[in-house]
């Protein structure tokens, strides 16, 4: 769902690239806290493997396909903020390096397929958790059905603000109609592949995804009739048996790169050539009339393919991986600064609480 230049209107691109603004700031905040020294090497990881995922297009109907959007699947495994922090780095190195999504509509881009997404998805998938009974098993049903719902939610978006600001004529219940329509087809590929993932993860590591951190909750007993925390048990000197947060986060990062490049450098050849939802909806309704050549049409990256190189499959190959790498070098940069951040914050939180409870120390003693 890359929207091009041209589709909407100079006022209300502008508009959404605000809103887009603001949501990478209030990303910013909120991914000081959901990130630790444990999570924020992932998120880079998660941002990569996106961008990976997208390369592959699947069949949705005859002539349409889809290809996963991503939002709810970084919203659960990172957290809302983090995860939309993660398709925003995606969209910026597919739109720069790759002609991939308008520069001019590239806040449009982040509304729809970063906020909405991740936001909606987030939303339904926190609801299902507390509804649901506790355990791994609903981590992954909810994963399923939020990432079913985020992705129509993202095309209605869409559809709103075509209304607003789209350049060209035409009944907006029928491109409404059009546009939930296919992508709810393609909202069960973002689903299937969302539960697998989070499921898998979970599988290995629970203390990893960020939608399932309360999933245990120490246990209580009742005292005298009031509930008080059971003590923590014993620390077991065998470093096989360590919990699951002292284990090192590395197997799991090298896994997922792999995987990673292996989707875009090889499985991506295979992706269906049939055009996405948008585009099938914008061909059928005249919407892409008005589409313009995206700025950076010529680029060496172009269309994910390698200028120069005569074979297609390596063409495409190589430029996957070099998406990959380049993603996950910017991905993991962002977070890395965040966490820095988050750490000099709280340790000058710390040092000016320290030197608070000094001097007051220091007053109680002259008095």
């Amino acid at each position: 769902m890359h929207v091009p230049d041209g589709f909407l209107n100079a006022p209300t691109s502008a508009v959404a690239g605000v809103v887009a603004a603001g949501a990478i700031a209030v990303g910013l905040r909120g991914a000081r806290r959901e990130l630790d020294e444990r999570t924020a090497p992932l998120a880079g990881l998660v941002a990569a493997f996106v961008f990976a995922a997208q390369m592959i297009n699947f069949p949705v109907a005859a002539g349409t396909s889809g290809h996963l959007l991503g939002g709810a699947l970084a919203a659960i495994l990172v957290g809302p903020c983090t995860g939309i922090l993660c398709i925003s780095v995606v969209l910026l190195v597919q739109g720069l390096l790759f002609a991939d999504g308008g520069l001019t509509a590239l806040g449009v881009n982040i509304t729809l397929m970063a906020v909405v997404t991740a936001v909606v998805a987030y939303a339904v998938f926190r609801g299902l958790v507390k509804l649901l009974p506790r355990g791994r098993r609903t981590v992954t049903a909810a994963s399923f059905v939020a990432a079913l719902v985020s992705v129509p939610a993202s095309a209605l978006a869409f559809t709103l603000l075509y209304a607003v600001g789209g350049t060209t004529d035409v009944a907006i219940g029928k491109v409404a109609t059009a546009m939930v329509g296919v992508h709810v087809l393609i909202g069960i590929g973002e689903a299937v592949i969302t539960a697998l993932t989070v499921g898998a993860v979970i599988a290995v590591r629970p203390d990893l995804v960020h939608g399932a951190r309360d999933l245990r909750q120490p246990l209580r007993l009742r005292v005298n009739g009031e509930l008080v925390d059971v003590p923590d048990a014993p620390k077991d000197p065998e470093p096989e048996s360590a919990p699951a947060t002292a284990r090192s986060h590395r197997p799991l990062w090298i896994t997922g790169l792999i995987t990673s490049l292996v989707l875009a450098g090889f499985v991506s050849f295979y992706a269906s050539a049939d055009p996405d939802g948008l585009e099938r909806v914008a061909q059928d309704h005249g919407i892409d009339k008005t589409e313009k050549e995206h700025a950076y049409a010529d680029s060496p990256l172009a269309d994910y393919g390698v200028k120069d190189v005569a074979n297609e499959r390596l063409s495409g190959g190589l430029a996957g991986v070099i998406g990959v790498g380049v993603t996950v070098a910017a991905g993991s940069g962002v977070f890395w600064v965040v966490r820095r951040r988050r750490t000099a914050a709280a340790g000058s939180g710390g040092s000016a609480e320290s030197t608070g409870s000094a001097a007051s120390s220091s007053g109680s003693r002259t008095v």
